[in-house]
């Protein structure tokens, strides 16, 4: 059922936050900023993206009693959702802000109001068995040092494993490093010394993706997604469940991620890319 009531809808990730006021049922503004983290993110730094980033980009105003629903990368516990929910209502100037986890919005997006199986594979990777109403079981994705597997950031990580670990071929290898003006230094201070180091690692699976028909790539792939469902999914206990996924790796390796599942005997549902329309169906009953 649509809702005349203003709601300005939210997924965000670590790499990027898609943004949607919907007034009346109908999508009357979309717009994209850089991801919000309240794991990596200070709170000023989060209250700077929104001031500089989102107010400066809104066409419409937001009125007093929008509603926000917020669905974000490091939303898992109630201290983060605070700290985002206090953020938002200072400078935003709004009272109605709702905050959950983006997995619950992956759930909501790809399931509806059916049971399911729901994955993000992004920047970070979670999953989550859903009766259609909430969470019921989630085994901890634990980020991109310790899980996260099969995500952008762990993809990235292994490649450069793989690099200086003379997995790939020697040509591939030095046209990975020439690419990205990479050394063992660079790569060092980079990963040890600098913050956002899951931004730096999800940017470099753009490589992978144009060069996934290398069968050392490939493999890294299929074992990448093997690990995530072996880790992740496969615990949840429902074989009879499609497994349904929402992300920028879901995405652009789907051909590799349904390999995995047939090879585990799992099925693939739905793959999709962003989370946004369903949650906009999910909410306000309109469509993107």
């Amino acid at each position: 059922m649509k809702t005349t009531k203003d709601k300005l809808i939210v997924d965000s990730g670590s790499t990027k936050t898609d943004w949607c006021v919907c007034r009346g049922g109908e999508v009357i503004q979309a717009l994209q900023t850089q991801g919000l983290n309240p794991y990596h993110q200070t709170e000023e730094v989060i209250a700077d993206v929104l001031q500089n980033e989102l107010k400066s980009a809104l066409r419409v105003e937001l009125k007093p009693d929008t509603e926000v629903i917020f669905y974000g990368a490091g939303c898992a516990n109630e201290t983060s959702c605070n700290r985002v929910r206090s953020v938002i209502k200072v400078v935003l100037g709004l009272t109605d802000v709702q905050v959950y986890t983006d997995l619950l919005g992956a759930a909501r997006a790809l399931c509806g109001r059916a049971e399911g199986i729901a994955c993000v594979l992004g920047t970070g990777s979670n999953s989550c068995l859903y009766d259609g109403k909430d969470i019921v079981a989630n085994v901890p994705s634990l980020g991109y040092i310790l899980g996260d597997e099969g995500s952008s950031a762990v993809l990235g990580r292994r490649l450069l494993s793989d690099c200086f670990k003379n997995q790939l071929p020697a040509p591939l290898r030095d046209e990975f490093m020439k690419r990205y003006d990479l050394s063992l230094e660079t790569v060092l201070e980079r990963v040890y010394r600098q913050p956002l180091v899951n931004r730096f690692l999800a940017s470099l699976t753009p490589f992978l993706s144009e060069h996934r028909n290398v069968p050392e790539v490939h493999k890294l792939l299929v074992g990448s997604f093997t690990e995530f469902l072996t880790r992740n999914v496969i615990q949840y206990r429902r074989p009879w469940l499609p497994i349904h996924c929402v992300g920028s790796i879901a995405n652009a390796f789907a051909s590799e991620l349904k390999e995995a599942a047939e090879g585990l005997g799992m099925e693939m549902g739905v793959i999709l890319q962003s989370p946004m329309k369903g949650l906009i169906a999910y909410h306000v009953g309109a469509e993107l």
